[in-house]
């Protein structure tokens, strides 16, 4: 997307406005006119990609709500093809940065993949995705599972898919799910869902990237957009996505979204906004700003339904997200649809801003760590300050800090808004399967599951 005439005219405006002002400003003192220079942003047209997901909000509404503009940015928007390219082109400089999968810095930086330095310093949301399976797995599956006050009890666990699957393997039918990258929150939320209920998902090996060693249920990867069609042609039997593509499904009367990842793991850390480290340390105060857009547009996501009814219209739009916008608000506006016609509330379906939601906090790097390492992704034992060292290496919450003390001395958030913290959340709970996490102890963490690598086992 390039920016409209509109944008340019404003551009050109705005300008003239800071030339004048500059010349106004010749009397102040020099110290004073040095410390303006210095807050400018080293960079001011920039580009960033985005996948069609609801969660690139946050990008859309900084753009959108001129959020972007009010820090001296005038910044392209470019929907990319899938993950990869995404990634790539912004290792290549092609772009500025990119709305990310909260694990591709992670992967990148240890090599799980592409190896870069890529870093983020701001988490764009919370929960998002859902887990769906086929209208035939359904039919199945709805045999082994509870009613109450006539409706299938949730959350649903995986324990009734397994079922299922053990009937098909007995039958000689391999089970196959999508996920929409090998370092996505949702390869490991599917992963966690399915080991929770007794299957093995797979691992990966150095000579095996395809992560289906051993396993129960074969995984692949399929972009988000295509996830629909591809269930609906019998290539996978289900997937695990972020929104609006669950909601397609339901809409399209093709397959039955079964679970969130919020009912996986509650307020659990989705996407980032993330960048090369050598772009961080060229750009500094247009990193500041960027993330000072960014938070600005997370607040006001969160600030009524109002505004959020407004996004899921701007979402919709063909440059955005381009679905319809009875998609999109399925599960944008606080309620979130399972079988067709059970829709039920999820007011915190999608969190763009509160419960500290933008905070880059390093137990969450670490949680994705400990899910790389137990399914072979990282192939050998490390110690708890690997982990620990790399959330570090990776997360900048001190940019975060720095933009968010900048909002707070505007007066555009509170105090009460930004976490104090160590980077470390406590121990956390609210996963499907009653497990307990605590990031300053992730190999005591793998050693909780019976299903996956921990210690110095191997695929």
């Amino acid at each position: 997307m390039k920016p409209t005439t509109t944008t340019i005219d404003r551009r050109r405006l705005i300008a003239a406005s800071v030339a004048l002002t500059g010349a106004a400003a010749l009397d102040l003192p020099r110290a004073a006119l040095a410390q303006k220079k210095a807050m400018r942003p080293e960079k001011e047209e920039l580009k960033f990609g985005f996948i069609k997901l609801t969660d690139c909000a946050p990008l859309v509404i900084a753009y959108e709500k001129r959020f972007f503009e009010d820090e001296g940015l005038y910044v392209t928007l470019e929907a990319q093809a899938n993950w990869k390219v995404l990634l790539d082109r912004v290792i290549d400089g092609q772009l500025d940065g990119a709305h990310m999968l909260a694990g591709q810095p992670l992967g990148a930086t240890i090599g799980v993949g592409t190896k870069a330095d890529v870093v983020t310093a701001f988490s764009m949301d919370l929960n998002g995705n859902g887990i769906t399976v086929s209208n035939a797995v359904w039919a199945e599956m709805k045999k082994y599972l509870p009613m109450e006050d006539g409706k299938v009890k949730h959350p649903i666990k995986a324990d009734a898919l397994k079922k299922v699957v053990d009937a098909w393997k007995k039958d000689g039918k391999s089970f196959k799910m999508g996920m929409v990258f090998p370092v996505s929150t949702h390869n490991y939320e599917l992963r966690y869902w399915l080991a929770a209920g007794g299957l093995n998902p797979g691992y990966y090996t150095p000579g095996d990237i395809t992560g289906t060693k051993k396993a129960d249920v074969l995984l692949s990867v399929t972009p988000p957009p295509q996830m629909p069609s591809t269930m609906e042609a019998g290539t996978i039997n289900g997937y695990c996505v972020g929104e609006p593509w669950n909601q397609q499904a339901v809409i399209k009367g093709i397959g039955v979204p079964v679970v969130t990842d919020h009912e996986i793991w509650k307020y659990n850390p989705e996407k980032v906004f993330g960048v090369t480290g050598a772009w961080a340390k060229a750009n500094p105060r247009t990193h500041i700003a960027v993330v000072k857009a960014l938070i600005r547009a997370g607040q006001w996501l969160d600030a009524s339904m109002a505004n959020r009814i407004e996004a899921v219209k701007i979402l919709s739009k063909s440059n955005y997200v381009g679905a319809d916008e009875a998609v999109i608000g399925n599960s944008m506006t606080g309620t979130f649809e399972y079988e067709k016609g059970d829709k039920r509330p999820a007011p915190d379906f999608n969190v763009f801003f509160k419960n500290y939601a933008t905070y880059p906090f390093y137990s969450d790097a670490i949680w994705y760590l400990t899910q790389m390492r137990r399914w072979g992704q990282i192939d050998e034992s490390k110690p708890d300050s690997w982990f620990i060292d790399t959330a570090k290496k990776v997360y900048l919450p001190a940019v975060y800090l720095q933009a968010a003390n900048e909002l707070i001395a505007e007066g555009k958030i509170k105090a009460t808004d930004v976490p104090k913290t160590d980077g470390f959340k406590g121990v956390q709970d609210g996963f499907i399967d009653g497990i307990t996490y605590d990031g300053r102890k992730p190999n005591d963490y793998l050693k909780k599951f019976p299903i996956g690598l921990k210690g110095s086992d191997k695929a």
